[in-house]
């Protein structure tokens, strides 16, 4: 109804949600914040449309992303196949501020590590197919149950519970594929 506190705290609480749905599908920190933005643009427009006799606000929050990723996923496949001459000058390993002050009580081998299984998870999971990524992505990133990615992706729960399992397979080939190669 215009209530611009309802709507800050619409966005404070679904941001980190809907931001890494969108890094968690693009791999990448500007694609993930344009689409971010994309996604609250979208979500503000469609408020009217939203019923909660037909799911929650988180779920339908999360079939407005999935939709916009996937719009954008098909949109941008020819910019995919070629590349791009900005590649791998992002930024992604500066602390951002907050970072700076909480201690990790991690030593930095440790924390080195980390981020590099995260660069092999993150870049194994871009190579999983899109429908079984957002099904891996939704279950065990975003911790949603099977009743709600099967509302979010329009499939019945047994599709779901077949594409994340298959989705869990492939990735740990991947993730196997690429340990034998590191080592």
């Amino acid at each position: 109804d215009g209530d611009s506190g309802a709507w800050a705290e619409l966005v404070r609480t679904h941001h980190r949600r809907v931001y890494g749905l969108c890094y968690r599908f693009t791999g990448n920190v500007a694609d993930a914040e344009d689409l971010t933005q994309d996604v609250f643009l979208k979500i503000y427009s469609n408020l009217s449309s939203f019923d909660m006799g037909r799911g929650s606000l988180q779920v339908w929050i999360t079939t407005m992303t999935r939709n916009l990723l996937v719009d954008n996923f098909r949109r941008t496949r020819n910019q995919r196949a070629t590349g791009s001459l900005d590649e791998g000058w992002d930024v992604t390993d500066e602390l951002k501020p907050v970072d700076r002050l909480v201690s990790s009580n991690l030593s930095p081998h440790e924390s080195a590590a980390k981020k590099e299984l995260a660069k092999m998870v993150q870049g194994a999971l871009a190579k999983v197919s899109v429908e079984l990524r957002e099904a891996v992505i939704l279950r065990d990133l975003q911790d949603m149950d099977y009743k709600e990615i099967a509302q979010v992706l329009g499939i019945p729960e047994g599709t779901v519970k077949s594409r994340i399992s298959r989705g869990r397979a492939e990735l740990a080939r991947l993730l196997e594929r690429t340990k034998r190669e590191v080592m």
